[in-house]
């Protein structure tokens, strides 16, 4: 017989037993139950919307693909037409040249054509054959030409134009005795008379006394010389020559700093290759040749022994 002690063991490993096995099924059916939710939650419209974010996820790589291959096609057309528009344009850099050369021919061409023969010259056979305008040619002129003799020039016609002595005569000044005294002088396209306000005068000096004024401002031009009939101003002395020297009055024009023209009338000078000729400041002045005249010049004419001064008045 067994002892009470033995049976109390023996219950409670039984009660053991129970206890293990009813946590394992226990466990078990928490392990179903959660199985169970997940698949039902798998079945609700939320897992539906992460499966589609999921799929839009894995579809994202493809749409990227998608814009790249775009992209490449666009780079790939833009290739193209950048392509097209270079071979227009050396198209077009061809067809310039084609015809700057065919200018160019076209240029040359007349230049030859310049340099032939205006006169229709041409050669056959080793010969040169001459066209001449005008009349035809004597018939021992042409044959002349054809067996390469000189032509003889033609005679020179009479000339009934002016010349030198008629040109003098048609400037000459008639005396009452009939005879006619040239004039040495012409006053050129710039002769001005002074500006009234430009008052010039001349002083004449026989040592320290003046014996004549002459006012220059009342002529553009005036002649110096021994003949009266012709000149502006006598100069008696035997040394002058009958026309010896001109003071002239000339406009002309003169650039400033800025480039404006500037133009005012000036006295000027000339000896009219007289035999002793002229002193300006006691200096020789060079034959036909226009020296301009500064206030207070002395000018001598000659080997007189008057001294001329001329001399521009204050302006008020």
């Amino acid at each position: 017989m067994d002892s009470p002690a033995r049976s109390d063991g023996r219950d409670e490993s039984d009660r053991a037993l129970k206890r293990h096995k009813s946590s394992r099924n226990h466990s078990r059916e928490r392990n179903r139950s959660s199985d169970r939710r997940r698949h039902r939650r798998s079945r609700s419209p939320g897992s539906r919307r992460d499966r589609s974010r999921d799929r839009r996820r894995d579809d994202r790589p493809r749409d990227s693909d998608r814009d790249r291959d775009d992209e490449g096609a666009k780079e790939h057309r833009r290739r193209r037409s950048r392509e097209r528009h270079q071979d227009h344009d050396r198209d077009g850099n061809r067809s310039e040249r084609r015809d700057r050369h065919g200018s160019d021919r076209h240029r040359s061409d007349r230049h030859s054509d310049r340099e032939r023969p205006r006169d229709g010259g041409s050669e056959r056979g080793g010969t040169a054959i001459v066209k001449r305008s005008g009349p035809l040619p004597s018939q021992a002129d042409s044959f002349a030409l054809t067996t390469g003799e000189e032509v003889p020039k033609p005679k020179e016609k009479a000339n009934f134009g002016n010349s030198g002595a008629l040109a003098a005569a048609s400037n000459a000044i008639a005396q009452a005795d009939g005879s006619q005294i040239v004039l040495k002088y012409h006053e050129p396209p710039e002769a001005r008379k002074p500006a009234p306000k430009d008052v010039w005068k001349l002083f004449v000096f026989k040592g320290d006394d003046i014996i004549d004024t002459v006012p220059l401002s009342q002529r553009s031009c005036w002649l110096v010389g021994r003949e009266s009939a012709v000149v502006d101003m006598i100069a008696e002395h035997p040394s002058i020559s009958k026309q010896h020297a001109v003071i002239q009055f000339r406009y002309l024009e003169k650039r400033n700093e800025f480039g404006d023209k500037i133009g005012k009338v000036k006295p000027y000078l000339i000896d009219l290759d007289s035999a002793n000729g002229t002193l300006l400041n006691s200096k020789k002045v060079p034959e036909s040749r226009y020296l301009e005249l500064m206030d207070k010049d002395l000018i001598q004419f000659g080997q007189s022994t008057r001294e001329y001064v001329i001399m521009l008045a204050p302006k008020d």
